[in-house]
């Protein structure tokens, strides 16, 4: 062989030893992000605790795992779509946050893809599951459990407010599972001798109007029903509330740290990251059918003193003591 040939052949294999090093690479797992909120509260609300959970399970985003994000920004129309776009890419698992919706939309998607969902709704109503203790299929997720507290939520609002005779809830008539949490409320006030005013919204510019409605009505206090929508306008309904002085009660401390009166509820952080967790495991290679759906155990009492003071509501003291968290 001549010696200009050789180096020529030298210098072709060198060529391709980087593309060679290349595909011996191996694929990092993907999760699809699918998320009936907007990037902001998705940013303050989910993803932090979720990638704190993903960490704890070994994989971080951008070394080992890759997140595709699809959101939805209220648009619940919009979720289908965006569920089939990460089945068409072929994501590894898919994360449901924010409204039951979400899941659902993923769920009518595949059937093949590992899916982790986070809501209040029941699970097994809903369809996402056959049962808590086993989901079977590929979804498996946290429940927070929301609708079974609305009794809780309204005893503590009652305990405030002892005057109050006319209650008013706020929900979101197209949120999956509302006829339970209206059914649990219901049953509450009436077991108490209450009046019920239902108010209803379906986007931001509705909380405004229900607002005004819920002054018109001469409603003494008010119940927010668990729903993506409100919890992404925590700020909004908290200026409303003591815009009307009006009492309000909500399911997330972050409620009562935005300005709200009380919350009573999980807390929403620790719940994003034990989805974390389950997405990791998942990712480790366990089914979701053989991993049970989380049922929140523990809820926290949250009470803004300052916006009691402002709108003058007096906390009772023994209610002071049992709240988990006082904020002055």
């Amino acid at each position: 062989m001549r010696r200009r040939d050789f180096f020529k052949i030298i210098a072709g294999s060198a060529a391709a030893w980087p593309l060679i090093a290349l595909a011996q690479q191996p694929t990092i797992p993907v999760v699809g992000w699918l998320s009936s909120g907007s990037p902001q509260s998705d940013d303050v609300f989910r993803l932090p605790q979720f990638r704190s959970g993903l960490s704890e399970m070994g994989y971080n985003e951008g070394r080992n795992v890759a997140i595709e994000y699809r959101r939805a920004d209220e648009q619940f129309d919009r979720l289908p779509a965006l569920a089939a776009d990460l089945v068409r890419r072929q994501v590894s698992l898919i994360m449901a946050a924010g409204a039951p919706a979400s899941a659902l939309a993923a769920k009518s998607a595949t059937t093949l893809i590992p899916i982790v969902f986070v809501n209040s709704s029941d699970p097994v109503q809903l369809g996402l599951v056959a049962s808590l203790g086993r989901p079977g299929g590929n979804v498996t997720g946290i429940n927070t459990v929301s609708a079974e507290l609305e009794a809780k939520r309204l005893g503590l609002l009652r305990e405030l407010v002892p005057s109050a005779t006319s209650i008013a809830v706020l929900v979101n008539p197209e949120r999956p599972g509302v006829d339970t949490q209206l059914a649990q409320i219901e049953q509450a006030t009436r077991a108490r001798g209450l009046s019920l005013q239902i108010l209803k919204a379906s986007s931001e510019h509705d909380l405004d109007t229900a607002f005004v409605t819920l002054v018109q009505l001469n409603a003494k206090a008010l119940i927010i029903t668990a729903d993506a929508l409100f919890t992404d306008r925590i700020n909004q309904i908290a200026a409303l509330g003591r815009r009307y002085s009006v009492p309000t009660m909500f399911q997330f401390r972050e409620f009562a740290v935005s300005g709200g009166l009380i919350s009573y509820g999980a807390n929403i952080g620790d719940t994003y990251r034990q989805a974390g967790l389950l997405a990791g495991r998942t990712l480790k290679g366990e089914k979701p059918a053989d991993l049970p759906v989380i049922r929140t155990a523990k809820f926290e009492l949250v009470i803004n003193m300052t916006t009691a003071q402002a709108i003058g509501i007096e906390v009772p003291f023994s209610m002071q003591l049992l709240a988990d968290e006082v904020i002055e």
